[in-house]
């Protein structure tokens, strides 16, 4: 496994790490296959596991805290604040009050004392950033968190947001994770470049467009028991498409000439940008685990990059969607509380 640093900080982070949104979930991950994947990922040089507050309801924490009872020290801890826990006022967003609440929640799920990159979920329009920013730097100063990362930014607010750190004096954001693969590419065109001249570092998610780039999926599009798309049906139809399929299976052509296949190629083409500093993706299994992690052998060229790059300009995918959440999420909420 190789190490890159997470954006400007001191931080090294695996180039693969295990995103954890499954575990808890009703019918994806129990506690003994999320315990024995988490083991799993740290045996094979990931030292990154990233989470929410939101996911399972706190049960993905709650497992994390369990499967690192004796080797806390062996995995840095991403996860998250911002999005709806409960329908109603002060339940979510970025205010002080929230922020403080939620980080005690995440720190006894987790069964720590500090949390290795504490990331704002989601921007909360609805006030002024740097109240966030404040508490966020408050909880730097007293160990209970090491850094902090946005998620689901637009790039304009990326940039605001780090300004009004330098500005404040606040400790800056190390990273930005948005939406990002060989199926979603939006954040090339403002993001991207934004989190370069920063020296921001870029978290991916959703990587293998929720397994489509897996190569488990055959031409009919019927997505393997277990996985994301087979529980939900929103992922399937949004992503399984003739189109969708049809490229996937030229990346796969690509690929295979050379000796690879497509998912090692999804890794190898998202770490051939430097600014990415750790690729997260879902696992179920410890062999899933050895899947991912093998796939950071391979090392595209830059003209290998464009090449690729080029196959997917010449077969655009469908719904591939925004790499940012809209301001909207976080008004109708509170209203639907007022009404009811």
């Amino acid at each position: 496994m190789k190490f890159r640093h997470l954006g400007q900080s001191g931080l090294e982070v695996s180039e693969i790490g295990l995103g954890a949104n499954s575990f808890g979930e009703a019918g994806r991950r129990d506690i003994k296959e999320s315990i024995d994947t988490i083991h799993a990922a740290i045996d094979h040089g990931i030292n990154f596991v990233d989470t929410s507050n939101v996911y399972a309801q706190g049960k993905s924490e709650e497992y994390i805290g369990r499967a690192l009872r004796g080797r806390r020290a062996e995995m840095l801890i991403g996860t998250k604040f911002g999005s709806i826990r409960h329908q109603g006022p002060n339940n979510f967003g970025g205010s002080r009050n929230y922020v403080l609440r939620s980080v005690e929640e995440s720190l006894q799920r987790l069964q720590t004392d500090y949390i290795d990159v504490y990331m704002i979920h989601r921007p909360d329009p609805r006030m002024p950033m740097d109240e966030t920013l404040r508490t966020l730097d408050h909880l730097v100063r007293d160990g209970k968190i090491r850094y902090t990362a946005g998620c689901n930014f637009e790039a304009w607010r990326l940039v605001d947001t780090q300004w009004t750190a330098k500005h404040n004096n606040f400790a800056p954001l190390a990273a930005s994770q948005f939406a990002y693969s060989l199926m979603t590419r939006n954040a090339e065109e403002e993001m991207i470049p934004a989190c370069r001249k920063l020296g921001i570092g870029v978290i991916p998610y959703l990587p293998l467009a929720a397994g489509l780039l897996t190569g488990k999926m055959n031409q009919s599009g019927s997505a393997p028991a277990g996985t994301r798309m087979a529980v939900e049906q929103h992922t399937a139809d949004r992503w399984i498409t003739p189109r969708n399929l049809s490229l996937v299976q030229k990346l796969d052509d690509w690929a295979q000439q050379r000796g690879h296949t497509v998912i090692e190629l999804a890794f190898a083409w998202l770490l051939a940008e430097p600014i990415v500093a750790t690729v997260i993706a879902g696992a179920g299994s410890p062999e899933q685990i050895r899947q991912n992690v093998n796939s950071v052998g391979w090392q595209l060229t830059a003209t290998e990059r464009l090449d690729v790059s080029g196959i997917v300009d010449n077969n655009l995918p469908e719904n591939s969607g925004p790499y940012y959440s809209t301001a909207g999420y976080f008004h109708s909420p509170t209203e639907a509380a007022q009404k009811s």
